[in-house]
Order: structure tokens, then C-alpha cells, then sequence
């Protein structure tokens, strides 16, 4: 795997992203309630503190001491306790799951309707998470699951509407853009109004 997605403003994190299925994976995970760039940091900051991102080797720490690692300055999430546990919690469902990496989520082939089941399976990935990152393995990482783009709903179109757009410095900020219209037009990532 080597993606072109482009996000945390340092280059040695977005490698780490495009490079690794677990970091990429628990970005996704961290991306609620933050910025882009502070949420997909995450992976790399955890690896620089841990020395790794083994999914086997978090599963297996006590989880109070991951989240005291999560909750060290500056802390991988606004919300530190809560999604340390949460990172933990997919760490474990990766190891009972997926022999403890990333990328058998989609290693066999699966269709985009059933990585979608698949994502939405593990802890903390809803539907709207769950499509984006159907669509960040479809636009960035070239994993093009058949059906990905249906699965991944409005994230699978053209519009530059989450991270999985974002590829570059111009196309982040289009991303960011079209977030602060929809914001003003009280409306979601998938067109629906907010209110």
C-alpha cells in the first residue's frame, strides 16, 4: 500500500498513513470532533511515544496505561480518555478479527457493500465513517473494492467533501471550502440539512 492521501502537514505522518493500514485505519477512528490534521496525526504520534502501531501489542497493554500514553502532551485527540479506549478497543477487534492487521479488512477482495459491513462492524465506525474510508481506499489508496463507490455513498463522488478528497494542498483546501458552505447552508457531508 502506498496512498497519496495528503492531511497532517508533515510529511513523515501522511507516510506513515499511506504506508501503513493500522495507522491509516485509527486516523479515520480519531477523526470525529477535530480537525483533520490533529486526527490523522494521531497514528504517528502513537507510534513515536509506543516505538510501533502493532495492533497485537496495544490489544494486549492494560488499557488504563494505553490511555495514559494517549492522554500524554500533546494529547493524540481533544478527547484523549475516551478515544484511547476506543483506539484499544479496535486494536483488540483487529487482533480477534483480522489477525491483528488493517489490511485484511480488505486483503481478500471484498465488495465495497460488505468492507462497508465490515468497517461498520468495529468500534467507534459508524455509517458516515465507514464510507468515508471506503472512499479514502477507493480515491487515495488504490484499493477499488467492486461497488466501492456505492458504497461509499455521496463520499464516493466527485465533490471534494471529506478527506478522502484530499490529496494535496489545493485539494485540501477545497475540502475546506465546501465544509465551511455546507456549514453556512446548514448542511452535512452528504447534502442533508443539519436543523
Amino acid at each position: 500500500m502506498a496512498g497519496t492521501l495528503y492531511i497532517t502537514g508533515d510529511e513523515a505522518a501522511d507516510e506513515l498513513l499511506n504506508t501503513d493500514p493500522n495507522a491509516l485505519l485509527l486516523g479515520m477512528l480519531l477523526d470525529q470532533q477535530v480537525p483533520m490534521e490533529w486526527a490523522f496525526n494521531g497514528p504517528s504520534t502513537l507510534k513515536e511515544r509506543l516505538g510501533h502501531l502493532d495492533p497485537a501489542k496495544i490489544a494486549a497493554m492494560d488499557v488504563e496505561e494505553f490511555v495514559s500514553i494517549c492522554c500524554e502532551k500533546p494529547a493524540i485527540h481533544r478527547f484523549p480518555g475516551s478515544m484511547g479506549k476506543r483506539v484499544h478497543q479496535v486494536c483488540t477487534a483487529l487482533v480477534e478479527d483480522y489477525d491483528g492487521n488493517a489490511e485484511n479488512l480488505w486483503a481478500d477482495g471484498p465488495s465495497g457493500k460488505e468492507m462497508f459491513k465490515r468497517l461498520k462492524a468495529l468500534p467507534g465506525y459508524g455509517d458516515e465513517k465507514s464510507k468515508i474510508f471506503v472512499a479514502i481506499l477507493g480515491k487515495t489508496q488504490g484499493v477499488e473494492l467492486d461497488g466501492w463507490r456505492a458504497a461509499a455513498g455521496k463520499f464516493g463522488d466527485d465533490e471534494p467533501r471529506s478527506v478522502a478528497d484530499v490529496t494535496d494542498e489545493v485539494s485540501l483546501g477545497k475540502v475546506r471550502e465546501w465544509k465551511k458552505a455546507q456549514k453556512a447552508a446548514k448542511k452535512d457531508k452528504q447534502d442533508r440539512p443539519t436543523s
